[in-house]
């Protein structure tokens, strides 16, 4: 439950730096207000797939222990953050080449692409976790098997 804590905590504060350097960023460059840029999707996806689905899945852990399955939980964890992760990279990398004037290529596109290919595997495990702590909770949760 610690690792969710603080990485929610990580990205609530990742996800507002975000929104500072989105705006910092665009007014040191003199970039038209209102034009599009994926800076903004970046301060967006950190606050809510980092902060907000953590917190909730803190919550979901809290009543069903999924962390009882070790491996599954541990697998989500590390997919779905390594997917968040690297989407938002990239919503950066590419929002600052638009800022700046710059072209970007394919590759950028690419790694985003399997950034949200981790964050839906991460979700899959995660719910094959909840459904066995939902329909099985004496073998993942003793204190569910006693209600």
């Amino acid at each position: 439950m610690k690792k969710l804590f603080y990485a929610s905590f990580l990205y609530m504060l990742a996800g507002v730096g975000a929104g500072l350097f989105y705006r910092e960023f665009t007014k040191l460059n003199d970039f038209p207000e209102g034009q599009f840029t994926q800076l903004g999707l970046a301060h967006t996806h950190l606050l809510t797939l980092g902060f907000i689905i953590l917190l909730i899945v803190l919550v979901i852990e809290k009543v069903f222990t999924l962390s009882q399955s070790p491996g599954l939980f541990a697998w989500f964890f590390w997919l779905y953050n390594a997917g968040v992760i690297l989407t938002s990279a990239m919503l950066v990398w590419h929002g600052s080449l638009t800022v700046l004037g710059l072209e970007s290529n394919a590759m950028i596109s690419g790694i985003a692409g399997l950034g949200h290919m981790l964050i839906t595997a991460g979700m899959i495990v995660f719910f094959v976790a909840l459904r066995r702590a939902v329909l099985h909770p004496a073998t993942t949760s003793p204190e569910l098997a006693r209600v």
